[in-house]
């Protein structure tokens, strides 16, 4: 009986999020940094891979629906929830993570790239540490030999949710943040100790993304460093917002 209605949710809950989700962030609106080398690498005709950290997912996945990627999802039960609703948004969900399937989750991420798909993985896994990241796309990179675009957001009034990352969701009619970083080169056939120094460069970009974000909207981080977080407050003056940006 369990699994019937597991099956019955699988079936119904995904199409019902994505519905709302869709209604959810078209009011918002999107300012996006940095963009170029993206916009410019893509109209190459190649691939590329976006990274970001854990608690972001949510609104890059709808973010990134332009660009349809392979995006590597937990293989619990419960990130069947998450890859049916990448599904939905175009993409191609690659089961499998550090703690479950990584290894044959990677070598299908790497397959899937050199067949011409877009990339896109949490860096810091799918239990953490918080916003520290981890190897795998690094090797990707580096077997592949495509860019690494790392990309964070921030926006003036979200949802925390009570989880190890404090994944975050943008509340209806805010102001969002999108940061792109430069693309991320990765030499071929690097060692561990190369790894670990381009998994080290990876992980100072992105978080440097995000104190930038969360910086620009009025906030030090996307929780406000307080382990029972469970929304931000609008910051009292809206932040400058400079030329250049692309407007969604």
């Amino acid at each position: 009986m369990a699994d019937f209605w597991y099956r019955c949710a699988l079936a119904i809950v995904p199409r019902m999020v994505y519905g709302l989700i869709r209604l959810w962030f078209a009011t918002c609106r999107v300012k996006v940094r940095g963009d170029a080398p993206l916009r410019q690498h893509v109209q190459t005709g190649k691939a590329g891979i976006a990274v970001f950290w854990h608690y972001s997912f949510l609104f890059l996945f709808y973010y990134f629906r332009m660009f349809p990627s392979a995006i590597m999802v937990s293989a619990s039960k419960d990130g069947e929830y998450i890859a049916r609703l990448a599904s939905l948004m175009g993409h191609v969900p690659v089961r499998g993570s550090s703690h479950r399937g990584g290894v044959k989750a990677l070598k299908e991420m790497i397959e899937r790239l050199r067949q011409g798909l877009n990339g896109a993985i949490v860096a810091d896994g799918s239990q953490g540490p918080v916003r520290q990241a981890q190897a795998g796309c690094i090797l990707m990179a580096s077997k592949t030999g495509l860019p690494i675009f790392p990309v964070a957001w921030a926006a003036r009034r979200v949802l925390i949710f009570n989880s190890w990352d404090r994944t975050a969701v943008p509340l209806p009619f805010t102001t969002i943040v999108v940061r792109h970083g430069e693309p991320l080169w990765v030499e071929s056939g690097i060692g561990a100790e190369q790894v670990e120094a381009w998994r080290l460069e990876l992980e100072q970009r992105l978080n440097r993304l995000y104190e930038a974000a969360w910086h620009e909207v009025g906030r030090k981080t996307h929780d406000g460093g307080r382990p029972g977080a469970d929304r931000l407050s609008p910051p009292r003056n809206e932040p400058s917002l400079r030329d250049g940006t692309t407007h969604y």
